[in-house]
């Protein structure tokens, strides 16, 4: 984040990057009563936070989060996690992170999408590798993938020295966690400096792996902000790696792209804007920004004139004079499909729904509409090979 409001109560305390309370300049006049309250404090504060992690609001919500994989959003205090998350999973404006409070305490978020997942954000000023009341089975078993955050406007040798440290102890006994490391608060930066920077990291992590004997450790290195669609990019490729089989869903809309003429598809998660897969043709974020927009422009029609879902009442009227007839053989197609024509360079993008969650969003050749047939044909044939593709990799409950 790029506000720190300050801290509710006593002002004058505040907590380093290790988790510890600091004021240095009042311990010498504080009273040993005062200073044995506040270690007892800090110690109580550190063991809420462990409790957080095994502890889940209620039963309900043990039994639910149980089988979904996990994002964990770690790194220093300041350094982006909840305006990261707020932005991609709450559609929070960019502008308002200015205002979210400093995360005190472990952030749970379970996301009902086309596969569930949960995400926690952890606060920077704890490390669960240095307290033994931190549970590591609860925290990491279910773990997909561990997102470190790492603020590119700010000193980052103790971030990096940090992640390194994380790296080596998962390394150690979750070996299968992909770690993805965000290079993020790069929109003020000009691009010599971001690849700069993302080349100094790189060799900073890769140098201490390999030091340690761990020279194919799976960690990944993405340049993002929130002002732009780099953050929802290196999400998509991180969710990507979740997916299972996402090599069939990546040949089906290869395929689609080949027999349609489609310049590119995506297949999106509605909520998030992230795209789950594409076709093989090499990914340009100007294709990915154009689709992007366009889902945010269906979903605000759609909030303004309403949904699919209809009234009981709504239902009957339109069964009725002067239709007679049943609503399901009125409807030509019961899911969401639009067609815009872009008229600087003439190229049509077609959205088609695929479920509540899920849309194929493609951008067209200008000569697609002599073809319109065959591409609506095509796209049927498609959608209905990925409703039966994730109704048998979907996980059973």
């Amino acid at each position: 984040m790029t506000f720190n409001p300050p801290l509710r109560g006593n002002s004058i305390a505040e907590i380093d990057s290790h988790g510890n309370f600091a004021s240095h300049s009042l311990a010498a006049t504080m009273s040993p009563a005062a200073l044995n309250l506040r270690r007892i404090h800090e110690q109580s504060t550190t063991t809420r936070l462990a409790k957080d992690v095994a502890k889940p609001a209620d039963g309900t919500a043990a039994r639910s989060s149980k089988g979904k994989p996990r994002l964990v959003l770690m790194g220093q205090r300041r350094s982006g996690k909840s305006s990261i998350s707020s932005v991609v999973f709450h559609k929070l404006p960019p502008n308002e992170t200015l205002f979210l409070e400093s995360t005190a305490r472990i952030q749970k978020d379970s996301m009902a999408s086309f596969m569930d997942f949960q995400v926690w954000d952890f606060p920077g000023q704890i490390d669960v590798f240095e307290n033994p009341d931190f549970d590591m089975d609860a925290i990491f078993d279910e773990v997909g993938a561990l997102i470190w955050v790492i603020d590119a406007q700010d000193d980052y040798l103790e971030a990096v020295t940090r992640l390194n440290t994380t790296i080596l102890a998962l390394q150690g006994h979750y070996p299968n966690i992909n770690i993805e490391v965000f290079i993020h608060k790069v929109d003020g930066l000009s691009d010599d400096y971001k690849l700069d920077i993302q080349r100094d990291i790189t060799i900073r992590i890769q140098d201490e792996l390999s030091d340690n004997g761990f020279e194919n450790a799976p960690v990944t290195f993405h340049l993002t902000s929130i002002y732009n669609h780099s953050i929802f990019e290196a999400f998509s490729r991180v969710i990507q790696k979740l997916i299972p089989r996402l090599g069939t869903l990546e040949s089906m809309l290869t395929n689609l792209c080949r027999t349609c003429r489609f310049e590119k598809a995506y297949l999106f998660d509605v909520l998030s804007k992230i795209y789950i897969a594409t076709d093989s043709a090499t990914a340009d974020m100007a294709s990915y920004e154009i689709c992007s927009d366009y889902i945010d422009v269906i979903i605000d029609i759609t909030e303004v004139y309403g949904t699919w879902q209809r009234s009981d009442e709504s239902t009957r009227l339109l069964e009725g004079e002067p239709y007679n007839a049943p609503l399901e053989d009125q409807i030509g197609c019961s899911t969401a499909e639009s067609c815009l024509v872009l008229h600087d360079s003439n190229r049509p993008i077609m959205l088609r729904e695929v479920d509540r969650y899920l849309a194929l969003v493609a951008i067209m050749k200008d000569d697609s509409y002599d073809r319109m047939p065959l591409v609506n044909m095509n796209v049927e044939a498609v959608v209905d090979g990925l409703t039966e593709f994730f109704n048998i990799t979907k996980p059973r409950k």
